[in-house]
């Protein structure tokens, strides 16, 4: 496993780690704790130290088996949790200082825990980032010993670029893969000049990039995936990165096409991590040998210019105008 630094946190961090969004079972499933801690262990097994949750995964069900792995392993692990998208509904006036401390002190009981290593603000509306009582109420719960570090986890780059100048913001997550290109322009110059943390989601664009997919999938009605294709249920940028569906099938052939040897999981990760602003990527899992195979990445190769290059002329002749503009 290699490890980078989390920005300026001191934190030194799997470079490929975990998200438990869909831990406990596939999108839309009922929660299983067993799978849930068979995952989560697997992961710490293999070498990673970074967990990304949420207080809404499964309802708090994912924190809870982030809590019972702690208890479990002597390893030095970082916990990243999110708070405020319990806020329904989810808009600006929603977000108090009196809920979003709340939501802290209730992540911290279902983790098990005296101090959140990293909360972050979970893609709130972009009036929220020009409010800077929500910032001061985190720098209290730091000065209180509740919260190490605090981060944003945003939807759009101008969120993450409104963020970082809040002094204590230390982390962003934010969507970028070989589908989101964005956030590699003035994002992570910003971010590189101010030493932020960048976590990076959604890498395989909803598992399109896993060049599983064809047009005869079908997913459940409860997965995001089958609900959210035009934003329905929240953003739609997190659902296959914004892409429309058959498109990025389209796209993926002729990334296979360009990369017959490279497997197009693996690619897409490799594609991330060539980008030195980048901390860590967390993809998800639903089963443990989804976690190994992420990890087969560390047996690539670097790509070179020419690749990279092939990755911008597919994003630029085919995925830009449907998604640069808005994210």
């Amino acid at each position: 496993m290699n490890y980078r630094k989390l920005g300026r946190t001191g934190f030194e961090i799997s470079e490929i780690s975990l998200g438990t969004w869909q831990v406990g079972g596939k999108w839309g499933s009922e929660f299983d704790d067993a799978n849930a801690d068979r995952i989560l262990n697997t992961a710490v097994d293999h070498g990673i130290n970074f967990i990304d949750t949420a207080d809404v995964y499964s309802a708090g069900l994912s924190e809870k088996a982030i809590g019972r792995l702690l208890k479990s392993r002597s390893e030095r692990l970082y916990v990243a949790t999110k708070c405020g998208r319990q806020i329904n509904p989810h808009v600006n006036a929603g977000y108090t200082t009196e809920a979003l401390r709340g939501y802290v002190e209730d992540s911290l009981s279902r983790l098990g825990v005296e101090r959140l290593d990293l909360v972050q603000l979970h893609c709130p509306p972009t009036e929220v980032y020009y409010r800077p009582e929500i910032f001061g109420l985190f720098e209290r719960l730091h000065e209180e010993g509740k919260v190490d570090k605090l981060g944003v986890s945003v939807e759009k780059v101008e969120e993450a670029l409104k963020g970082i100048e809040y002094d204590n913001v230390d982390t962003v997550q934010i969507i970028f893969n070989i589908f989101r290109q964005r956030p590699s322009e003035l994002f992570f110059e910003q971010a590189n000049k101010k030493d932020i943390g960048v976590i990076i989601r959604v890498p395989l664009a909803s598992g399109l990039l896993t060049g599983k997919f064809s047009e005869e999938t079908t997913f459940g009605k409860d997965d995001h995936r089958h609900f959210n294709r035009d934003g329905a249920g929240f953003d739609k940028g997190e659902t296959f990165s914004g892409v429309p569906y058959e498109l990025g099938l389209q796209a993926v052939r002729l990334l296979q096409e360009h990369f017959p040897d490279y497997p197009i999981t693996h690619l897409a990760l490799k594609y991330i991590l060539m980008f030195n602003a980048v901390s860590t990527v967390i993809p998800g899992a639903s089963r443990p040998e989804q976690v190994i195979s992420n990890l087969e990445n560390e047996k690539q190769p670097d790509l070179d210019l020419m690749q990279m290059g092939a990755l911008k002329k597919v994003y630029d002749d085919l995925i830009s105008s449907e998604v640069h503009h808005l994210w």
